[in-house]
């Protein structure tokens, strides 16, 4: 068994998509980040399919190279073959989407990272670990990145490995179009027909479009273009056809693309082709490599495309193979993908994750986003609040010693230097938007009436919202919270923020063993799909298994629940601990006086020092945490 089903080689960039559609790429106010690169795209989009992929790339030893890597690693793409150049920056493109037919894009890519690769990156015993070598045409257009190219296919022939050519013509990046044309896909070129059709022997899977196929077949008949092809290579040729899908020619041309081997199409709007070829390219191989029929193949690459070119951006569109089977399975609802809310949440759900990678399987917090609690403490003043709030994340570091599983809530109002040194830390960070105390809800006011300064916050920061609610509460009660919580929620989701929903109902009214699962569907009801639930500690097996049960009929894919403290004593916090403990979805807890109260109270009056309070709080932290690990530890033996 090889420990890789596939290595791609060739280009990788940081892409700048122009967020504003519609406009001149010369008009673009603000622009979206991605990840880039044909072979990089389709690294990313095998992997989401459940592929072991691997890309032989080039980065920069920057912010931009470091990017590029540390999201390959959070695609679960091996990064074995990313070579970081000390001399060469990162490749990088602009783009943009003018209309369904225009769409333009500029690359800078004048001597950078990945245009460095040499015959010496090419490890043998790496290009062996995989099942099939991946390579683009853009790398055999240059003779020092050709000469690395073609020695990964020709080890590979000699492995017996298999290895595929997405064409992936770009007429300025071989030299016969202007920096400016970069939106050009086909120029003619007798060179660059030349130049391709020497290496096309070496491929069993070669994928282009048709203008693709006539640059690489000297003909702009297409016909006549793979039959120049099929003259010098046997290899399966599969021509994309845009809206009437794609056909795979096993062996001979016939007179008509029609008589090739098709697979379904999906007739979606098209709003942005770019990066649709990688996803189609992503789907094929799935299917290629786990020995489907060529029309089976061809509908993974047909419904991966569709995907691609009905979203923003390249690797951000492609779907996970969770995604794909329920779209295969339930159907196509509407045409606009990037519109059918039901698909989206799949898709949000199934492609979200961290910056540091973490699943977060296991959330221990320290929750001090605690605003109005802290103003009440004698000696409180707002430079103190700041101070104290850096010696909390302090303890939290000292605890967590770099290790995942640990968190911290933390507000922007008091604590913006801690929020900000928090950032990159490895720390799960949520950050509060409710004004405290407030019902119904309102929020903190530097969130704009729009919530427009969401698109401030450092992506890593988890949108957290406190309501205190009832299943009793009036029927206009019930609809401006919901209506409240519903656009915070949005507004997180435009932002690529994830959202945790906190409900007590016990300050509110009387709880029994149905309160929080009503509040959970009714939430759910309203469209909201919290990323995380918090709620309170439980006091039944009955109140647990409600809660747990209404969140997974309605969102399975959610990423848990972790439990609140209510500044209850550590001894009553380890029983509502060891209850919580029993149900999986719960991930942890989000407890925060029981750990810093006394030290609060204490260092505001000036009896305690910052070091007394760093230890106190790490302390108790840490109890806190063994108690946690100690109750999940004993419902995992319950339950063996």
């Amino acid at each position: 068994m090889s420990d890789l089903d596939l290595i791609t080689i060739g280009r990788s960039s940081v892409d700048l998509y122009g967020a504003q559609v519609g406009g001149r790429l010369e008009d673009m106010g603000s622009f979206d980040k991605y990840i880039g690169g044909s072979p990089t795209n389709i690294a990313c989009g095998t992997a989401r399919l459940g592929l072991k992929s691997a890309v032989i790339t080039g980065v920069g030893n920057e912010h931009m190279g470091r990017f590029i890597t540390e999201q390959l690693q959070r695609e679960g793409v091996n990064t074995k073959g990313v070579k970081v150049d000390p001399d060469r920056l990162t490749a990088l493109v602009l783009l943009g989407i003018r209309d369904e037919d225009q769409f333009p894009l500029i690359f800078y890519r004048e001597n950078c990272a990945d245009m460095g690769l040499t015959e010496d990156d090419i490890d043998p015993e790496f290009i062996k670990s995989a099942r099939a070598i991946v390579a683009t045409g853009t790398h055999l257009s240059n003779v020092q990145v050709e000469a690395a190219t073609l020695k990964a296919l020709k080890l590979a022939r000699e492995n017996g490995q298999q290895t595929a050519l997405d064409i992936d013509y770009r007429p300025n990046l071989w030299g016969v179009a202007g920096h400016g044309d970069g939106e050009s896909r086909f120029v003619e070129s007798a060179e660059v027909t030349a130049k391709l059709q020497r290496s096309l022997h070496l491929f069993d899977l070669i994928v282009g479009t048709e203008e693709e196929f006539h640059i690489a077949g000297g003909s702009t008949d297409t016909i006549q273009a793979l039959r120049a092809v099929r003259a010098v290579s046997g290899a399966t040729l599969v021509c994309k056809r845009g809206a009437d899908g794609a056909v795979a020619f096993t062996g001979d041309i016939p007179s008509s693309l029609d008589d090739g081997e098709a697979g379904p199409g999906f007739p979606i709007e098209v709003f942005n082709v770019l990066g649709a070829g990688d996803g189609f390219m992503s789907g094929l191989l799935k299917g290629w490599l786990d020995g489907s029929e060529w029309p089976v193949a061809l509908k993974y690459a047909n419904a991966c495309g569709a995907f691609a070119v009905s979203r923003h951006g390249c690797t951000p569109a492609y779907p996970t193979l969770d995604e794909l089977e329920f779209f295969f399975d339930r159907g196509m609802v509407q045409p606009d993908l990037r519109n059918d809310e039901t698909l989206e949440q799949v898709h949000w759900a199934s492609t979200r994750v961290t910056r540091s990678g973490s699943t977060w399987d296991h959330v221990r917090t320290f929750a001090f986003d605690h605003r109005s609690q802290l103003e009440e403490i004698p000696g409180y003043s707002t430079e103190k609040g700041a101070a104290f709030k850096e010696l909390c994340l302090d303890a939290a570091l000292t605890v967590s010693k770099g290790a995942q599983g640990y968190g911290i809530l933390c507000d922007n109002r008091i604590g913006r230097s801690t929020l900000h040194r928090a950032s990159g830390s490895g720390l799960w960070i949520g950050r509060p938007t409710e004004l405290p105390g407030s019902r119904p809800i309102e929020f903190e006011p530097e969130l704009g009436k729009d919530f427009g300064q969401l698109r401030e916050w450092a992506r890593e920061n988890v949108v957290k919202l406190l309501v205190f609610c009832h299943p009793s509460d009036t029927s206009e009660t019930r609809a401006l919270q919901e209506e409240r919580v519903t656009r915070l929620f949005k507004a997180a989701r435009r932002n690529g923020l994830e959202f945790l929903l906190e409900v007590i109902p016990s300050k509110v009214g009387h709880v029994d063993d149905e309160t929080t699962s009503q509040l959970i569907q009714q939430f759910y009801d309203a469209g909201v799909y919290p990323d995380w639930w918090k709620l309170e500690p439980f006091k039944t097996e009955a109140a647990w298994a409600n809660a747990v049960n209404a969140i997974e009929v309605n969102d399975p894919r959610t990423r848990g629940i972790v439990v609140l403290g209510l500044d209850a004593p550590e001894a009553e916090l380890a029983k509502s601990f060891a209850l919580a403990a029993k149900q999986p979805l719960v991930k942890g807890f989000a407890v925060g006086r029981t750990i810093f109260g006394d030290a609060a109270r204490a260092w505001m009056k000036g009896d305690m020092t910052d070091a007394d309070a760093v230890a106190q709080m790490s302390e108790r932290f840490t109890r806190l945490c063994e108690t946690w690990d100690k109750a999940r530890e004993n419902a995992r033996l319950d339950c063996a």
